[in-house]
């Protein structure tokens, strides 16, 4: 057996060598807690500059798209595709069987209507159903030609193409281009009736400042301020409406401004397309 003294140099060296591996081992482990502490913080550095470029990159996409949708202005309908073109005038169907036409004669239509009569004029819209009882007592020859280019389906996938909240109008009845520079049916038809007044529900030929010139395009009147064209007094009032007021009022509510520089468009139009999908005559006595 070794002896005593032997025995603790034994026990010292295998202490030391202890002491030493233990010392590695801390020395190793600090190293590791650093090198993943350094790994650690790129990894959090590079994460946090990719979302910051794409949040960056994200909202540039955001506000241009915003930009263009609001310097597009209101949403515009398609021209309808060309109608029929009637060469020499004649009445169309009362029941609604005439081609659809929308190029007429140089010379207003003659007298298709019995002026003895009352007639409803029923309009179908993307928005809910509009009747007018149209005047054929004071204005005979305006609603008898708005019955004509109605039975000849004229007005027929329409659009209300134009507000103006500063006097209370909705403007309709351009085919050709869905907006206030429409060419029209091809002639012009005389005022009548003689000074107008404007209130709420009245339907509206629309016409140029010069006499004598309106044709296809007319407006509703849909609130109060529409009384600031009494000073006026010449747009011819041919119809008042009877049922389907508040739909109008609503349409009025969706106005959007029009850009400045806009070609045909004039105050503003509704913010999503308001078409007026079919008119139909209704002759009662």
């Amino acid at each position: 057996m070794p002896s005593a003294k032997r025995q603790r140099k034994r026990e010292g060296r295998q202490y030391r060598q202890a002491q030493v591996k233990a010392a590695q081992r801390r020395r190793a482990q600090r190293r590791n807690a650093i090198r993943i502490a350094v790994v650690t913080a790129v990894a959090l550095a590079l994460a946090l500059s990719l979302g910051l470029f794409s949040a960056k990159k994200s909202t540039k996409v955001s506000t241009k798209a915003t930009t263009t949708t609001a310097a597009a202005g209101p949403p515009r309908a398609a021209p309808l595709p060309p109608g029929a073109k009637l060469q020499a005038w004649t009445c169309p169907q009362p029941g609604g069987t005439s081609p659809r036409t929308d190029q007429f004669p140089s010379t207003p239509p003659p007298l298709c209507i019995d002026p003895a009569k009352t007639y409803v004029a029923h309009l179908s819209t993307s928005e809910g159903a509009v009747d007018v009882t149209l005047d054929s007592k004071r204005t005979p020859n305006t609603v008898n030609n708005y019955a004509v280019l109605a039975r000849y389906h004229y007005f027929d996938g329409t659009t209300i193409d134009r507000i103006d909240n500063s006097i209370d109008i909705l403007q309709t009845g351009s085919p050709k281009t869905q907006d206030i520079s429409d060419s029209g049916p091809g002639y012009n038809i005389k005022d009548e009736g003689g000074k107008f007044t404007y209130s709420d529900g009245d339907v509206v030929m629309a016409r140029s400042s010069g006499a004598d010139s309106g044709s296809a395009q007319y407006f509703f009147v849909v609130g109060p301020k529409a009384s600031a064209l009494n000073a006026q007094g010449t747009y011819v009032t041919f119809g008042k409406i009877t049922a389907g007021l508040d739909v109008l009022h609503r349409v009025e509510g969706l106005f959007q401004a029009c850009p400045s520089d806009a070609q045909g468009c004039l105050g503003g139009a509704p913010n999503r397309i308001v078409t007026i999908n079919k008119v139909t005559i209704e002759e009662k006595q």
